[in-house]
Order: structure tokens, then sequence, then C-alpha cells
């Protein structure tokens, strides 16, 4: 038996999707730039995708959808298009727990003369709304905060952080990679300037994404090119997957409903079954939470026989995909940078462990999955105890 339990790493591409896909790839193959008649079919499919990814988020208008690579790009077309407007490096606020493609995008700018101010958060890994509105200069041009947190699942106040930033003057984005199609969004009540969409996290195909740009919002492109995608994204349009990508938004918006709460409940009891195992405690917040998201944090992990990787290997072996946030570099164990900056020590920030749900996950698979990773910690822990017996004996 296998079961997959790690859909914010990625989703399966739904077969609504695949056929769409497959039909692009046969039969609308053109270039939606042509002006003949091959060129407008594909440009139609284009601009119904455009249209279907807008209703995931409530777009009023659907040129506000720019069709990107995924969601990295996304991030960096809202970082560096607001960057590059500017002459003279200003100011930008993120926060600590920014995806990579955020963090290390403004470390770049930071290169470049800009001043960053990375908002701390708290033991959930929150941002608290006052320290943004302490943060804000006069020469801040831009404040992104990520949506919902990809690790450890906290969903940060969006409306209320937006509404400040609006207060204020300058532009607002959100990563929502790992919030939309599982939380409703409506752009049009959010004070959000951008915000950043990824298809293979919605079951789309991988290869695509797109940036909201609010109407008025003036960006630079990041390539030179024909001026595709209202000049913002030059280059010819992925057409296939970027058709799957507007079918698996459409099915996403109109699962949202039940699906949402259904993750909710199978969440909130496989939480239930984790906290009665011994060092597992969890991280984020409880109710703040993205719907499809359980993280846990070994709290004695030591790096090196007892990790968060250690758990992915073990329960792989099981048939079991889940993942960890500590990063290997040059064969040796990283922290989790998301775990510490929430003011976890640098071990226990080694024992971060991601189950993500999805579609296909039912009760008897999470319950399965608490019944191995009980065993293997247990197992695990014995090993650990008689190594570290065999050491003072040694001694």
């Amino acid at each position: 038996m296998q079961i997959y339990l790690d859909y914010s790493a990625t989703t399966p591409t739904r077969k609504e999707a695949i056929a769409v896909m497959q039909t692009v790839l046969t039969q609308h193959w053109g270039n939606p730039s042509s002006l003949h008649e091959w060129g407008q079919r594909a440009a139609t499919v284009v601009e119904e995708a455009r249209v279907q990814v807008a209703g995931l988020i409530n777009a009023a208008s659907p040129e506000s959808i720019i069709f990107t690579s995924g969601g990295t790009e996304a991030n960096n077309l809202a970082i560096m298009g607001v960057a590059r407007l500017y002459a003279v490096p200003q100011h930008i606020i993120i926060s600590s727990v920014e995806h990579s493609a955020i963090s290390e995008t403004v470390k770049l700018l930071e290169m470049w003369g800009w001043e960053v101010t990375r908002l701390s958060v708290d033991v959930k890994g929150r941002v608290n709304p006052l320290d943004l509105k302490a943060a804000l200069r006069h020469n801040t041009a831009l404040v992104s905060v990520i949506y919902g947190q990809s690790e450890v699942g906290t969903v940060q106040p969006i409306a209320e952080l937006g509404k400040i930033v609006q207060s204020h003057g300058a532009l607002f984005h959100t990563d929502a990679v790992q919030a939309a199609g599982r939380l409703p969004i409506d752009v049009q009540q959010l004070a959000v300037d951008l915000l950043s969409l990824s298809s293979h996290k919605i079951y789309g195909p991988q290869g695509v994404g797109a940036l909201y740009v609010r109407p008025g919002v003036e960006l630079m492109p990041l390539l030179g090119g024909g001026g595709q995608e209202m000049g913002l994204r030059s280059g010819t349009q992925a057409v296939p997957i970027i058709a799957g990508f507007g079918v698996a938004a459409e099915l996403a918006a109109e699962e949202l409903a039940t699906e949402t709460p259904r993750l909710i409940e199978l969440r909130d009891r496989a939480f239930a079954q984790l906290a009665e195992i011994p060092g597992l405690i969890p991280t984020g917040d409880s109710c703040d939470r993205l719907p499809h998201h359980i993280s846990m944090c070994l709290e004695y992990a030591d790096g090196e026989k007892l990790s968060g990787k250690t758990l992915v290997r073990h329960l792989n072996l099981a048939g079991i995909g889940i993942s960890a946030g500590a990063a290997c570099h040059s064969g040796k164990l990283s922290p989790s940078p998301i775990l510490l900056a929430m003011g976890y020590s640098e071990k226990a920030a080694l024992g971060g462990i991601r189950i993500t749900l999805g579609r296909d996950t039912t009760e008897a698979d999470l319950d399965w999955t608490v019944i191995v990773l009980k065993q293997v910690l247990q197992r695990l822990t014995s090993e650990s105890l008689k190594q570290q017996l065999l050491q003072i004996r040694v001694k």
C-alpha cells in the first residue's frame, strides 16, 4: 500500500486537466500571437484559461492574470517588477517566514542597496499587524507577506495587513500558492495589489503559474521580447499547460465549499491522534491554518539518528510520502529557518515534519500513517537510547 501525503509539494494532475491538454496539443497547437486561424484558436484557449484562473480569486478583470512558469516566477515578477521601477534603492518589508522564492529574491535586492525589514513572527508563525505598521517608512515601496506558510501551515491576517499597507500608500503582495484552491480568496475584497498562484498545487500541470496584478499597478517586466501577457511576460505562451491550469482552477473553485471542510475534518482528526505520540509537538497556528496541513516537530531531534529527514526516509520505506523542513547542504543537515524564526531551538528545528492532505486522502490513510509513525519513532528512540548508553560505557 502506498499513501501520498505531500500535497503541498505537488498534486497529481487531474484527469480533466489532462484531457483538455491533450485536446490543445492535437487541435489548438498554433502560436497564440499569430493572426491566422491556427493562432487565434490557441489565443482563445489562453483567454478562456485566463477567465478561469481569474474566477478562482474573483478577479474582476481577466487581464489582471499574467501567466508565468510557476509560483517562483510569479513571486520574482512581483518583487523585481516593482523594484525595477526605481532608479534609487528603496525599502521593502517581508516576513521572516517567506518561501525562498521571496526571501532569496529579496537578498538580491539587499545586495543592490535596498533596505529590507524582515518582520518577526510569534511561536505560531504569525505576523503581528502592529509590527508591520511600525516598520513602514516613507520610502517603503512594497510589502510581501505569505498567505499560508508552506512548512507550518499558518495563515496570515492578510486582510488586516493589506489595509495597513494600503493606507500607507505602498504596494502589497502575497504569495498565495498554498492557499489558493484551499481557502476562498476574493481580491476584490482584499487590499492586495499582487498575488502569486501555482497550477501544480491545485491539481493542474507543473510548469505554469500566474501573478494577479491589480488594474492600475505598474510593473517592469523581467524579460524583454514580444510583449506577450500584457507586456509583462514575453515569450510564446505554453498553451497546453495554461489550458490545464485553467480547468484545474475552475474545478478547484467549484469544489471549494465541499473539499475544504472535508480536509479540515481529516486534518483535525489526525492532529488529535498524533498528539498522543510522545515527543511530537504540533507547529504552526491550530486555528488560522491551511485546511489540508499538518506539521509537527520532534522535540528530541539530534540531527543524526533522529530528525525530520530520518522520519521521511523511514516512512518512505513503508510506502508513505511526507516531507521535512530541515534542509541538507553538502551532506550536513541544516535546521529549518522557518522553525528558527518561530523561536524553536536548533535541535527542534531539525525535527520538523509536514503531512499534507489532498483529494484522495482518506481516514484509513491517516490512521495507518499514525500507526507507522508511532512504530518508527519507538524503534528510532530505542536505538538512539542504546547508542547513548553504549557511549557512556565506553567512556
